[in-house]
């Protein structure tokens, strides 16, 4: 059993059920005892892999995607280069990389990572300790206004979600309660929500990431007054639909979202048409979303791959093709990314459109 999980029982003892936006929040965030508060999860030997760890092809053709993007939005300096959840730097340290090719971008870039984890930011300095013009905070409200570039690479699915579930009275709000045991347990509230109209059988469970369109919603609006364009990579689906996705993650194994709160990883699938909604409503642009494969085939993925490979030796030859195949692929059972993973801009409403989503 876990400190945290210990502590979310005497919570729910003396304070009654909690939500599960409240749940996640707490697993995710406490301050001494959450999850990305405690850990480096990436990695063989963490919880997880992200793509910019599988390959620095992902990266490299993400920096050439920003410095299309900065061109698109008028090519302006200073522009504010954003990355958020930045896991351990290795996605900008390849943008930047990358971004020597194009000295007037790099040069008109201020870069900042988006933050809240004092472990992830430490190994996030020590990779980019060689990088200049670089800041760190803990909410992208922090930044100085200006025209963005602004990257969220599996930044969404970490975001807490609530669950509601259809009753016969209406749709009421799952929560975290405690069972005859003591131990953590779903159960569903007396309230119903009066905002979800959503017509479904009795027991259907309707996931709503709040939290995630709120954001979504902030930046819209800013670079809608600033300029610029964001990137959004993640797992999830195209179309609002009714169930749930809750899932937790410990040593790249599932395993119990209510078991140890704090030790292992939680996530839900990103609801692109929500977030698209909330940009739209702000007033932005919205293209996308496509499959991660589409998009890094149409940005020369497989080109990269294969001049990579005329350098390499005949191992180095076999790992970039299977990078390759991780990051586009559509094999489910060996976690391949290429369909699983979507793609969406979200940029001033004058933008055109922008690599990787034209047909």
């Amino acid at each position: 059993m876990s400190a945290l999980r210990d502590e979310i029982i005497a919570m729910i003892e003396q304070e009654g059920p909690i939500t599960l936006e409240r749940y996640m929040s707490i697993a995710l965030a406490h301050p001494t005892l959450g999850y990305y508060m405690t850990r480096d999860p990436f990695g063989a030997g963490g919880d997880f892999i992200t793509a910019p760890e599988i390959s620095q092809m992902f990266g490299e053709l993400l920096g050439l995607w920003a410095q299309e993007a900065w061109r698109a939005a008028g090519s302006p300096s200073p522009v504010q280069l954003i990355e958020l959840g930045p896991g351990r730097g290795t996605l900008m340290s390849d943008v930047l990389r990358v971004a020597r090719i194009a000295p007037s971008f790099l040069f008109s870039s201020e870069v900042h990572l988006v933050e809240t984890s004092p472990v992830l930011e430490a190994a996030q300095r020590r990779t980019l300790a060689e990088a200049t013009n670089v800041s760190w905070s803990a909410d992208i409200a922090a930044i100085p206004p200006g025209p963005a570039i602004i990257l969220a690479n599996e930044f969404f699915d970490a975001l807490p979600v609530r669950h509601y579930v259809r009753t016969a009275r209406g749709w009421s709000e799952r929560l975290l309660g405690l069972d005859d045991a003591g131990a953590l347990a779903f159960g569903v509230g007396e309230a119903i929500e009066p905002g979800l109209t959503v017509d479904a059988p009795e027991g259907s469970i309707i996931e709503i990431g709040a939290v995630g369109a709120r954001l979504m919603s902030e930046i819209a609006a800013r670079l809608v007054a600033h300029g610029g364009a964001m990137l959004v990579i993640d797992y999830g689906y195209t179309q609002t639909a009714l169930g749930e996705s809750l899932q937790a993650v410990a040593r790249h194994a599932y395993v119990d979202p209510l078991e140890a709160p704090g030790e292992a990883d939680l996530t839900a699938h990103v609801d692109f048409a929500a977030l698209a909604r909330a940009a739209t409503a702000a007033g932005a642009r919205v293209q996308g979303p496509v499959t991660q494969g589409a998009f890094l085939t149409n940005l020369g993925v497989v080109q990269r791959a294969e001049a990579l490979q005329k350098r390499a030796t005949p191992e180095q030859a076999a790992d970039i093709a299977a990078a390759l195949q991780r990051l586009t692929g559509a094999d489910d059972h060996k976690r391949d990314m290429g369909e699983l993973f979507k793609v969406m801009a979200v940029t001033h409403p004058a933008m055109p459109e922008l690599p990787g989503f034209v047909q």
